[in-house]
């Protein structure tokens, strides 16, 4: 790219200001990272856990920075102290976030390996290998979106570009020529494993060409160099050109962690690590060019030193998080769920299948919010597998309503990025078994923004799947996943059940503050009902009671919903009255709309759910009713769900399998209490 790329030192005279800065910085930086690893191999530790330390790699984030623009967003990997400072962070809330203290960025929640600072364009750093760059690709399609002009830096370590993760950020980003630069800090060694053992490239940017971007191997020990790179890379990504891969060689001069005493590594390897101290390699040239003294930078060592003694009794000296918080801000308030889009078509009322009124809430949606973005494989130009999206990007626009590559990673942790930087990314997983590749993206990151940001930021996405068996349906295209999201805290699950239900909790689910999950089914987009449009949006988490009962009650959700109605009509042919809820919602559970019809039914419950039975969420809501009642009445409760089997694709073998209206009748039946013989 530059003469800086090919190795050339841009020091020059007129450097001398700058320079000075960027050692500074660089001091402060190592500072730190000594510091946290004296607290945390203290005898007794102040910093409890594992310390991932960037000693050698400290001209990377403080050349980035000095060629970003103030409001340009950093995505850091686990390793990322030097980009929080580099970010602009203070040292107090970085050392005091390493120590656990309230004083931290993030309160103790994040500490050394997941503080985050979205609000101060520091999205964060991230534990999960890899992660970072879907997530980078949503803020530059919020960046585009909102056209600020503003590129995202994500740095990345060598280990993590043999990641499916990274594959499809990469994929995603060249795709969409997106504005983001990403940083490959190589120091060598994928953990405790050197990586020329998992690599046949001699550089990680030669994998650059392959996704159509440009890529370049530089010295990262260099400030000036990593700065000249970073500054033409982010202006060609300004300029509409699209991502570029910049490898940063460096040493590794520490452990992969805190205690890692590197019994593996060669002691040739550290001493060639030593002899490139970052530190050491940057003075000399500055020295030899005439740009300082030795005494000035031993005086500045010290001015830093300095620094850091004071921070440090500050954050020493500094409370302990307080335990009364630990719980808050897993999701908004209940009461603060609710903000209603602009005003769109007024009210309708016609005939409509279930993908129909999912369409009519996507194109309201898109209408009303100009945040909203809508995209996922094929749901563009051809408008979804199903149709859901049919038309909507003729209307709405390209930019607005896209086509991705096949890669759920990237689709997730894009619609993360974007949620956390102001957008509102309604994306499509065709199927809920594909989640699976890219559970990561919900559960670790969009799951935890709010948490540990203690509420300052948020991810509030929609994923729509669909789920469950339908004939012909493999068992890799028929799982009933829903409880295994139910269980993650931050989450919101919704299961609509009718076409009316497919309008309203879609559009509840959009202006819901929380990453929301809505799990459809394609058994149910054909069947077809009366559906009110309407601006309206309904309170989030409530249930539905189709039909009271006195002698008993059907709990259910989606695709049981016609069975459990239909059941209780032959039911009634026996003189038993029994009544459907129809739940909508498993997070927030309905609790209240729970105990009146249970109540109302003397207790007896059927739980009715297609999920497979060990582990399912009517589990969850037998447990909940024995909380709630405490015996008073006493809960007669059983379950009726699919047997704990992988899904044929045969019809007939579905048919044994699946709950039935039979079966339903049956264990209803079982509820009822025996008549006494009259004498």
């Amino acid at each position: 790219m530059t003469a800086s790329a090919s190795g050339t030192s841009a020091i020059k005279n007129g450097d001398r200001s700058a320079c000075i800065a960027l050692m500074r910085e660089m001091l402060l930086i190592r500072e730190l990272e000594q510091r946290s690893l004296d607290l945390s191999t203290a005898i007794p530790p102040q910093i409890v856990g594992s310390v991932h330390l960037c000693a050698g790699q400290e001209a990377v984030p403080v050349g980035a920075l000095a060629a970003l623009g103030k409001n340009d967003q950093v995505i850091a990997t686990y390793r990322g102290h030097g980009w929080a400072l580099a970010s602009g962070l203070s040292v107090v809330e970085v050392l005091g976030e390493i120590c656990h203290k309230s004083i931290g960025i993030n309160g103790g929640r994040g500490g050394s390996a997941y503080m985050m600072a979205p609000e101060r364009r520091f999205v964060g750093e991230n534990s999960i290998v890899g992660a970072g760059l879907p997530i980078a690709c949503g803020v530059a399609m919020a960046n585009l979106a909102h056209d600020n002009g503003q590129v995202v830096i994500v740095s990345l370590g060598e280990g993590a570009f043999n990641q499916g993760s990274t594959h499809e950020g990469l994929a995603f980003a060249a795709a969409r020529s997106l504005p983001v630069l990403i940083v490959c800090e190589n120091n060598r060694w994928s953990e405790l494993t050197p990586s020329s053992q998992t690599f046949k490239i001699d550089r990680v940017a030669q994998r650059a060409n392959g996704y159509g971007m440009q890529g370049v191997t530089i010295d990262g020990t260099d400030p000036l160099i990593v700065r000249d790179t970073v500054r033409q890379a982010a202006d060609r990504a300004r300029q509409g050109n699209g991502p570029v891969l910049i490898e940063c060689r460096v040493p590794r001069l520490w452990g992969h962690y805190n205690r890692d005493i590197e019994h593996y590594r060669p002691k040739e390897d550290r001493e060639e690590a030593r002899a490139r101290d970052p530190l050491l390699t940057f003075s000399e040239k500055m020295i030899a060019a005439g740009l300082a003294s030795r005494e000035e930078l031993n005086e500045l060592a010290a001015s830093v030193k300095a620094e850091m003694d004071e921070a440090q009794a500050k954050v020493l000296d500094s409370p302990a998080p307080d335990p009364a918080n630990a719980a808050k801000h897993v999701w908004a308030a209940l009461d603060a769920q609710m903000s209603p889009g602009g005003k769109t078509k007024g009210v309708e009322e016609k005939t409509s299948s279930y993908i129909q009124a999912i369409n009519e809430a996507l194109s309201r949606e898109l209408a009303a919010r100009p945040e909203v973005l809508l995209y996922g494989e094929d749901v563009g130009f051809a408008g979804g597998i199903f149709g859901a999206s049919r038309g909507l990007q003729k209307i709405y626009g390209a930019e607005r309503v896209f086509d991705t590559p096949i890669s759920e990673s990237a689709i997730l942790g894009s619609a993360v990025g974007a949620a956390v930087m102001g957008m509102k990314p309604i994306v499509e997983i065709m199927w809920a078994d594909f989640m699976l590749v890219a559970l990561d993206q919900i559960i670790n990151q969009a799951a935890n923004v709010r948490y540990i940001t203690g509420g300052r930021s948020c991810a509030p996405m929609v994923v729509r799947t669909q789920q469950g068996a339908t004939p012909g349906s493999c068992a890799q295209h028929s799982q009933s996943l829903e409880a295994l999201l139910a269980h993650i805290p931050g989450l919101r699950i919704a299961i609509p059940s009718t076409p009316q239900d497919a309008y309203d909790i879609l559009r509840t689910a959009t202006a819901t503050p929380d990453p929301c999950i809505v799990f459809e089914s394609r058994a149910l987009y054909q069947t077809t009902g009366a559906v009110r449009y309407t601006d309206e949006i309904e309170p989030i988490g409530e249930s539905r009671l189709h039909k009271p009962g006195r002698d008993a009650m059907i709990i259910t959700w989606g695709t049981m919903l016609s069975v459990a109605l239909e059941a209780a009509a032959k039911l009634s042919e026996e003189d038993l009255d029994v009544g459907v809820l129809d739940l909508r919602w498993l997070c927030p559970l309905d609790t209240r709309g729970l105990r009146a019809a249970v109540k109302s039914a003397g207790g007896r419950v059927l739980v009715l759910h297609e999920a497979n039975q060990t582990g399912g969420f009517g589990a969850e809501i037998i447990a909940r009713l024995h909380e709630l009642f405490d015996g008073d009445p006493p809960i007669s409760a059983v379950r009726l769900a699919t047997p704990d089997v992988r899904m044929p694709a045969a019809p007939i073998l579905q048919r044994a399998l699946l709950p039935t209206v039979d079966k339903v009748i049956a264990e209803v039946r079982q509820l009822m209490p025996v008549k006494e013989e009259r004498a």
